[in-house]
C-alpha cells in the first residue's frame, strides 16, 4: 500500500472480478497484515483490483499472543487445526514431531507450510483478522520446549494420581493484556512419559481440559478458547 492506493493482484483479485463481479465504487475493509481499513475499489480488471484507502479501522488486537505448539497428526486433520486455531485468534503455530506423531510427517511438513500459509490467511479473511498467524517450521519435541513465554502450559489428560490440575487453576491471578503463552498439544495416543519429565523439567507445568479424552484437534481448539477467554475475563 503507498499513497493512500492497494492493489490486490493474482487469484484473489480473480476472484472479486470474475465471481463477485465487483466494480469500481464497491467498499470493502482490506488488511496489509499490519493494520485494516476501508478502502473503495477505484479499478477492477482481470488480475488486478486497486483499491483507494477512505480511512483505517479501529481493530483492537488479541488480548494475548498465543503460541500453539501442536504434535503432528494427519495432515487433514492438522489443517483443520489451523483453520479453527487462526479463527480462535492464535499469534503462532509451530508444529512438532512427538514420540508417537506418525513417521514421515515431519518430513512431509516442509512441503506443506505453503499450503499451511493459504489455509491460515482464508481463515484470517474469512474471522476478519488483521494479522495472519504466523506457521513456523516443524521441530523435534525437546527444540520446542525452549520456546521462551511469559505462561507455558503443557497438555496432558493424565490418568488416576497422574491427573494434571484444571487448566483454569493454573492461570494467573493477574493476567495483563499482551502477555504471551505457550501451549503445547500431543499426538494420537499421547505423550510418553519421557516427554513429560522433559517438559517439567523445562518448566512447562501439566494442565487438563478435563476427564475426557480428546481428539488432538479438538484439544487444542478447546485450548486456544480457554486461553483467549481467561484474558478477556
Amino acid at each position: 500500500m503507498r499513497g493512500g492506493i492497494a492493489e490486490l493482484r493474482g487469484d484473489e483479485a480473480r476472484h472479486l472480478t470474475r465471481v463477485l463481479r465487483v466494480e469500481a465504487g464497491m467498499r470493502f475493509e482490506v488488511s496489509d497484515n499490519q493494520a485494516a481499513y476501508l478502502a473503495e475499489i477505484v479499478e477492477a480488471r482481470g488480475e488486478r483490483v486497486v483499491f483507494r484507502i477512505v480511512e483505517p479501522l479501529h481493530t483492537p488486537g488479541p488480548p494475548v499472543a498465543i503460541t500453539l505448539c501442536a504434535a503432528l497428526i494427519k495432515f487433514d486433520r492438522f489443517e483443520w487445526m489451523i483453520e479453527k486455531a487462526t479463527e480462535l485468534g492464535v499469534e503462532r503455530i509451530l508444529p512438532i514431531e512427538a514420540t508417537r506423531s506418525e513417521r514421515g510427517l515431519f518430513e512431509a511438513s516442509r512441503k506443506r507450510t505453503e499450503r499451511w500459509v493459504r489455509i491460515a490467511r482464508e481463515s484470517s479473511q474469512q474471522s476478519r483478522r488483521v494479522r495472519i498467524p504466523e506457521i513456523l517450521p516443524a521441530v523435534r519435541f525437546e527444540k520446542s520446549l525452549a520456546l521462551e513465554a511469559d505462561y507455558r502450559y503443557f497438555l496432558d489428560e493424565g490418568e488416576g494420581e497422574c491427573q494434571a490440575p484444571p487448566f483454569l487453576r493454573l492461570m494467573p491471578a493477574e493476567r495483563p493484556a499482551g502477555s504471551s503463552v505457550a501451549v503445547l498439544v500431543g499426538p494420537e495416543g499421547g505423550w510418553t512419559d519421557g516427554e513429560r519429565q522433559l517438559s517439567a523439567v523445562a518448566g512447562w507445568p501439566p494442565v487438563s481440559l478435563g476427564p475426557q479424552v480428546l481428539r488432538a484437534e479438538t484439544a487444542a481448539s478447546a485450548a486456544v478458547a480457554v486461553l483467549m477467554n481467561a484474558w478477556i475475563a
